[in-house]
């Protein structure tokens, strides 16, 4: 699907392509796709590389083409992964502005909502850019917050009790935290480009440029936190684990051998050879109360040992 967004201040949708108008393509059909290459000479190597949902963020500059690729967080209905992120293909030619992204996100319709609803400028099309990318950090800083939170739930259920769904849980939000950061580096090195970018820096809002870096900051080092406290609390739980096999291995043996006694006693005093209680009628109570004994001598040094 696609949609012509025209506007200085907010956005006004248009029917078809005016000059410096912001073409939106969202979940592409093969009519978008050939309108794009054909109509509007986009180049088709770049199109299939935003298709890649492993493509890494980069900037390239060629034949007056401008061609971005920047990570932008998405809510997966994969069950395994709760939280990846996908490409979004930037396009910028003179009075031409295309995005293309192959899945539908929660980022741009906000952001389309947002600058309509606060009657932003938009000075250029490096504007839009920056305002984008200014957007994309605020998601990731919006999807960090529901991660911390499921974090939160789970190890509160872990206190109550040790159980694999949670555990699993803990590591389907760490890989969402690995994607986070992997693509947020990324987005730094392409933003360190578009700096470097001479011919286009007369065209840079520096105020706006300033506030991408700072968000930008933020949601790394949000990321990173979150990872470290949840490699923290996931080695913290591997040793609780461990610690409660070892404490149950323990009373295991304990009781092993505190039955043994009674049975090994019994097993001397049932063998077909003189021992002298076989001729007393009170041999068999003799047995079982030495056994009792025993047993309870073994519990007594177990208990002192601490290993009940």
């Amino acid at each position: 699907m696609r949609t012509f967004l025209m506007g200085k201040v907010g956005f006004v949708e248009k029917k078809v392509w005016e000059p410096n108008c912001w073409i939106n393509v969202v979940s592409p059909t093969q009519d978008d796709l050939r309108y794009l290459i054909d109509e509007m000479g986009v180049p088709e190597a770049f199109i299939d590389d935003v298709e890649d949902v492993d493509e890494r963020s980069r900037l390239e500059v060629e034949d007056g083409w401008t061609l971005m690729i920047l990570r932008i967080p998405f809510k997966s209905v994969d069950t395994s992964i709760p939280f990846i992120t996908v490409p979004l293909g930037i396009i910028v030619k003179e009075d031409m502005f295309v995005t293309v992204c192959y899945y539908e996100t929660e980022m741009i319709p906000d952001f389309i909502n947002y600058v309509i609803r606060k009657n932003l400028e938009i000075a250029n099309n490096w504007d839009l850019v920056f305002r984008l990318f200014l957007s994309a950090s605020v998601w990731y800083l919006k999807y960090l917050k529901q991660i911390n939170a499921q974090m939160h739930m789970a190890e509160v259920e872990l206190e109550r009790s040790i159980r694999n769904e949670e555990l699993q849980r803990l590591l389907k939000i760490e890989k969402s935290l690995v994607f986070f950061i992997t693509s947020l580096r990324g987005n730094d090195n392409l933003l360190i480009k578009m700096k470097t970018l001479k011919v286009q820096r007369q065209f840079f809002d520096e105020d706006l440029v300033e506030d991408v870096e700072i968000e930008l900051r933020q949601a790394q080092d949000s990321a990173r936190i979150y990872s470290d406290i949840l490699s923290g609390t996931m080695d913290a739980y591997a040793s609780v684990i461990s610690n409660n096999l070892n404490i149950v291995m323990k009373r295991m043996t304990s009781i092993s051998i505190i039955l043994m006694l009674p049975t090994l006693i019994a097993s001397l005093y049932g063998m077909n050879v003189p021992n002298s209680l076989e001729e007393n009628p009170y041999g068999f109570l003799i047995v079982i109360v030495i056994s009792i004994l025993f047993s309870v001598f073994g519990f007594i040094v177990f208990k002192w040992r601490h290993w009940f």
